[in-house]
């Protein structure tokens, strides 16, 4: 790729001498590369022939508000006087948001101009022509600019709604055609909560304020979980910008909550996502198999209809530019929380739908299937026919175009070394993306969308090009299964194959020609590995949690920083994971702790065997059903494995049952029914004891450091600390960290720093310091 602006090169690539030895240091180093979450275009940059403002929303410990400019005869931008957001907007003050306006050219674009240049901000899906209205700080005042001059609304002020959401999966802003409504989300008014207790109990009410809710002030509103613990009613609002109006729809079926809107052709009404909460709520985040529909709200009459299928979870809608075909993702109800989804689109007039893209059981092809959490805002090109969307494809992140009428995908990014290609918008035909890979930061591109039939060979032309850090490689290694799957790599008789004696093979299941495994697919590793410095190199072995999720070809600067430090880092895809078919993933059902720890432990000795890598030092490092997998591998390779690092681990899968927010991924991953009327058997929790490390705890002897987060809804930290004193029991060293705000990610900067220094501490402890010089390459 060609270079542009070099965002982080110099100091960014190298330490500085001196920090070299702190492994917290090195993180803040390489985390200073700001991600890019969003992008809109704007008015066209007057004096630079066909050119556009591109106004981009970035998340980072050191997100600058800046604009660069380029005309239409300059490949890349160059600086612009101001430093500043050309509207002088405000979202640097969410500390962790920033706005940043460039100009970019476009031969096609050169006709359109926006009637409104609004702050960029991440909040939400911007206007059409303008970038999206600013919500940053207190997440409760819409911003505007209209003639070059500002009027501000505070949404919060006529007590209509709560707290208005600006991320999450309800969250939404959404402007009417004329720009003169605003669609969004907040929580529905109540009392104030109370100050959160030591075990921040959720959903919890505070005192009411008004004598009229008098018996209400302690009633518990249940919330929708790990991410969302503030997230327990949302209601729909409108903002009237003409009459500085707030109001809330009324008219949103009870028994659903919404979220995700967007106005229906000719703003005569709002299309919505409801998801069922009736009888209670699962956990959402992360969950894409919560039962959910597409719902289209009439405003003059109040009627309300379902678009799609009853019985499904629906979700995403994105309306083509003509107005005449509503895209969204479906998915099956219940079993795997994440799962291959079938891309559906109805046609406005005649609701008539269709599916565009099913589900992919098992590979044939270079397309696996569509794996997304959601479509990009802007997804559609220009000629309401095409679709672009990017999505796990085995081990890489591609962008992929799709043919609505034909029902045909293609790849626009097989094949290029970055490994992670991400859309944030089209708009006029012009894509904005943003590229990266386990060496290379993101990267900022754009490139012009040909005609019908002529995408391939796409050129992208770098905005900002960040240049690859030195001192990492990275391979993706492909992992040849035997059939039927073995346990010899174990050693223990609870693994894979093993009959008669410890846990069972499967609940309920056997190997058969119909079993999904029957015939086992080969899955892969990405390895990252130092360059410099002597040879072999120390492993760390890192199976992903989820388990349905993925380790694709991304930047991640935790895993750059083990480099520099001197670490290989293997990344497993076991089977289960997301890019590989739903056969792949329907394959753990019924077999965690068995089929993910076994496809571990042959990606480890694979490489071992087939890399420069030292067999004497390998550790493991992990989080939730990753660190239930380590937990297993260190109880039956105790000889393998020196020392173990570990996030909100899964230890005692029956605890869990009362304890987390998807209660019903307890039965599935052991392919038990679910319902909501379920109540535990003791079979049940015997089965789920057997499958649980916990029990297997007393053969671990490796030094084992537990970071925990306070207040994780999906993994109780109550799990990690069963599994300190069972450790200390049993004399293993061990240490535990304690974050009194942190969730099941252990997110933010200064926590994620703090986090991976005492990971990496304890890695370099326990294994022995790399030779002097090692870990600068």
């Amino acid at each position: 790729m060609a270079s542009g602006t070099q965002r982080g090169a110099g100091s960014r690539g190298q330490p500085a001498e001196g920090q070299r030895s702190s492994p917290g240091a090195c993180y803040r180093e390489l985390s200073r590369f700001p991600a890019i979450n969003c992008a809109a275009l704007g008015a066209a940059a007057g004096g630079r022939g066909q050119a556009f403002l591109l106004h981009t929303g970035e998340s980072g410990p050191a997100a600058p508000l800046r604009c660069a400019g380029v005309g239409a005869d300059v490949p890349v931008p160059q600086s612009a006087a101001s430093p500043t957001c050309p509207v002088g907007g405000s979202c640097a003050s969410a500390a962790t948001t920033a706005c940043s306006a460039r100009s970019v050219a476009s031969p096609s674009a050169g006709q359109h101009s926006a009637q409104r240049s609004t702050t960029g901000c991440s909040a939400g899906t911007p206007p059409r022509g303008s970038a999206a209205p600013c919500l940053c700080a207190a997440h409760r005042r819409a911003t505007s600019c209209w003639s070059g001059r500002s009027h501000g609304v505070d949404l919060t002020a006529l007590g209509k709604h709560g707290a208005v959401y600006t991320e999450g999966p309800f969250a939404c802003l959404a402007w009417s055609h004329l720009e003169t409504r605003l669609l969004y989300v907040a929580e529905k008014s109540r009392p104030t909560p109370p100050a959160a207790c030591p075990w921040h109990v959720p959903g919890a009410a505070g005192p009411a304020e008004d004598e009229d809710e008098e018996g209400e002030q302690f009633v518990y509103h249940e919330d929708w979980g790990e991410t969302l613990g503030t997230r327990s009613a949302p209601v729909l609002c409108m903002l009237d910008i003409e009459s500085n109006s707030v109001s809330v729809l009324e008219s949103v079926p009870k028994h659903v909550s919404p979220g995700q809107a967007l106005w229906s052709p000719g703003d005569t009404g709002v299309v919505f996502v409801g998801w069922w909460h009736e009888p209670f709520r699962l956990g959402l985040s992360a969950c894409s198999n919560r039962r959910s529909g597409i719902f289209h709200l009439e405003l003059a009459s109040g009627h309300c209809e379902l678009l799609s299928a009853p019985n499904r979870a629906s979700f995403s809608p994105r309306l083509s530019p003509d107005g005449q075909r509503l895209l969204y993702l479906e998915g099956a109800v219940g079993g795997p929380h994440r799962q291959c989804l079938q891309l559906r689109m109805l046609t406005w007039q005649m609701r008539q739908t269709v599916t565009v893209l099913d589900v992919v059981q098992e590979p044939t092809g270079a397309f696996t299937g569509i794996y997304a959490d959601a479509l990009p805002p802007r997804c559609w090109a220009a000629d309401s026919r095409r679709v672009l969307l990017g999505t796990p494809q085995r081990s890489r992140t591609d962008l992929l175009l799709v043919d609505t009428e034909a029902a045909t995908v293609t790849n626009l990014t097989a094949g290029s070394p970055e490994g992670c290609w991400e859309l944030l918008t089209i708009q006029w035909d012009l894509l904005v993306a943003t590229c990266s890979a386990p060496h290379r930061p993101p990267s900022l591109v754009v490139a012009e969308l040909p005609p019908l039939g002529q995408e391939l060979p796409l050129h992208w032309v770098p905005v900002e090009d960040t240049p690859p850090v030195p001192g990492i490689t990275w391979k993706t290694l492909t992992i040849q299964q035997s059939s039927p799957p073995h346990s010899e790599h174990l050693g223990a008789p609870q693994c894979l194959g093993a009959r008669g004696q410890g846990v069972p093979m499967a609940v309920g299941a056997e190997w058969g020609p119909s079993h999904p495994c029957a015939d086992p697919q080969p899955f892969e590793a990405l390895l990252l590995s130092p360059t410099g410095g002597t040879t072999p190199h120390p492993l760390v072995v890192c199976p992903h949690g989820g388990p349905h999720a993925i380790f694709d070809a991304r930047w991640r600067p935790s895993m750059a920083a083990l480099c520099r430090l001197g670490f290989a880092v293997l990344l497993v895809n076991y089977r289960g994971s997301l890019g590989f078919g739903q056969a792949g993933i329907e394959c753990l059902q019924s077999r965690v702790g068995e089929q993910d720890v076994a496809d571990t432990q042959l990606a480890v000795e694979q490489a071992l065997h087939s890399e420069p890598l030292d067999p004497r030092r390998v550790a493991l490092l992990a989080g939730s059903h990753g660190a239930f997998i380590a937990l297993h591998l260190l109880a039956r390779q105790p000889e393998r494995y020196r020392v173990c690092a570990l996030r909100n681990p899964v230890s005692n899968l029956p605890a869990l049952l009362g304890t987390s927010d998807i209660p019903d991924w307890r039965y599935t991953s052991l392919g038990l029914p679910y319902s909501f009327q379920r109540v535990p058997r003791a079979e049940d929790l015997v089965a789920m004891l057997q499958r649980s490390p916990i029990i297997q705890v007393p053969q671990v002897r490796a030094p084992v450091l537990l970071c925990v987060g306070a207040r994780d809804r999906r993994v109780s930290p109550t799990q990690a600390l069963e599994l300190y004193r069972v450790l200390r029991a049993g004399r293993v060293p061990t240490r535990l960290l304690w974050y009194p705000e942190g969730g099941h990610a252990l997110a933010g900067v200064e926590t994620e720093a703090d986090v991976f220094g005492n990971c990496a501490r304890w890695l370099l402890q326990h294994l022995g310091q790399p030779p002097a010089g090692q870990h600068s390459p």
